[in-house]
């Protein structure tokens, strides 16, 4: 067993900073690479791509990354953990094993973890007898059956710790939880048990930190964030863990941002319904028992985590197409930009009710004014205002009118408008969410390692 290992986050989601992953493997010792790609859209995007092209459906930017850093990886002995696989973990793998032919490497094992993805088993599950009901409004998933996009469960660390323990230097995953892609390595190196609930609950901590990327060292800060030196050259968290689930928050010297106790807390903080019931496949952690200790030089302590039993259930991350969108934009100059802004949203409106356009919603923000806070915000006489109008409907001729209705407005409402480019805004597709729970029993994980 290893006193400790290092592991540094590269991604925090799809289209993140492309630099990171180069400067965690050249910037300092590091032993594992996570790099967090998918988001609930995400996965829904990724499926529309495999539906046009079988052999797409992954994060693209996964290749690039691994052409830049792959002779460091294997250099170093670092190994790399990711979820850009999607819907397509096979096809990404085969391009990597492109990279390494045309790099000359040889010797290069990658796992594939598949079994996440149950949009081809919906039908079955459903006639099992498995409702999946929407966690927010209860209506079970036959009800969009028609028109779902994606369908997968959040599965956790353990098939990851199957990869490792089977010789992987690179795992790629469909929909793991952005915990587990941390958490894995710290079961496999220090020999956790899965009832070990406590120190599973740390390692999810660590993977919750880490999994943003450099919003935990100072990025997106709501603190002091004049104080955040050189976000130029951001240093992504690296977590610095030991067997006892105690670990650091750290990152390379000589990088821009800052870990202190502030920095982590708000990355503790994001995306936290009940802070005594953080729910994961593989453990549940009780983030009221985290201790913070700020030990200065970029190096925060975390420690005394505590953790409770998993549940038997997967969570779902299910969408669908729910009709259609667009989105249309023009700006409004003083004098009174604002009072010019809301006669072209009225003379807009009523149009729209002349041509017998029918809409799910309709929704006006003035940005430069009130887009941000709505109501709260406080009374200005701005410069200038941008009227950004959307529209949702189940009826495409109807949204189809509303982007025709825009130009229009140039010539034929207030004055001193500007900002009209792009042509007419045209529909796109809207993708909705649907989260539900799978019992655990009727899903099958599978993990498979190729060498090149």
């Amino acid at each position: 067993m290893k006193s400790s290992i290092r592991i540094a986050s590269g991604q925090g989601f799809w289209g993140d900073l492309q630099s990171a992953p180069l400067q965690q493997v050249t910037g300092g010792q590091i032993d594992y690479l996570m790099m967090d790609y998918l988001a609930e859209v995400t996965m829904s995007i990724l499926q529309k791509q495999k539906m046009r092209d079988p052999n797409a459906g992954y994060a693209k930017d996964l290749v690039n990354v691994c052409e830049e850093i792959l002779p460091h990886m294997m250099k170093q002995g670092i190994t790399l953990i990711t979820n850009g696989g999607g819907v397509n973990p096979e096809a990404a793998r085969d391009r990597i094993f492109d990279v390494a032919k045309k790099l000359g490497i040889t010797g290069l094992k990658i796992g594939v973890v598949t079994g996440d993805n149950i949009l081809p088993r919906i039908d079955e599950l459903i006639e099992g007898g498995h409702v999946m009901k929407n966690m927010e409004s209860g209506e079970p998933i036959s009800t969009v059956r028609d028109r779902l996009l994606s369908a997968n469960v959040y599965t956790g660390a353990w098939p990851l710790v199957e990869a490792l323990r089977l010789g992987a230097q690179i795992i790629i995953t469909g929909r793991t939880t952005d915990t587990g892609l941390t958490l894995a390595p710290m079961i496999h190196e220090f020999g956790w048990k899965e009832t070990d609930w406590d120190l599973l609950a740390a390692g999810t901590v660590a993977g919750h930190i880490n999994e943003c990327g450099a919003q935990a060292s100072g990025g997106n800060f709501l603190g002091d964030w004049r104080s955040v030196p050189d976000l130029t050259v951001p240093g992504f968290p690296i977590i610095e863990a030991f067997p006892d689930g105690s670990f650091i928050v750290t990152k390379h010297p000589n990088t821009g941002g800052m870990v202190t106790r502030e920095t982590v807390s708000e990355q503790l903080m994001y995306e936290i319904g009940d802070p005594k019931d953080y729910i994961t496949p593989d453990v549940i952690a009780d983030f009221t028992s985290i201790h913070l200790e700020d030990l200065g030089n970029d190096r925060v302590r975390v420690y005394g985590v505590k953790g409770l039993p998993n549940t038997p259930f997967y969570k779902v991350s299910a969408s669908y197409l729910d009709g259609f969108v667009s989105f249309g934009s023009l700006t409004y100059a003083a004098p009174d930009a604002h009072e010019k802004a809301q006669a072209a949203d009225r003379i807009l409106r009523g149009r729209l009710e002349r041509l017998g356009c029918t809409f799910d919603e309709i929704r006006t923000e003035y940005v430069g004014l009130n887009a941000c806070y709505g109501p709260l915000a406080a009374p200005i006489e701005p410069n200038e205002v941008m009227l950004r109008v959307g529209v949702r409907s189940s009826d495409r001729s109807s949204v189809e009118k509303f982007g025709k209705e825009i130009a229009p407005l140039i010539l034929t409402g207030p004055p001193s408008v500007t900002g009209f480019s792009g042509g007419r805004p045209k529909p796109s597709d809207v993708v909705a969410y649907f989260p539900a729970l799978l019992d655990k029993s009727v899903v099958t994980m599978s993990v498979r390692v190729d060498e090149v």
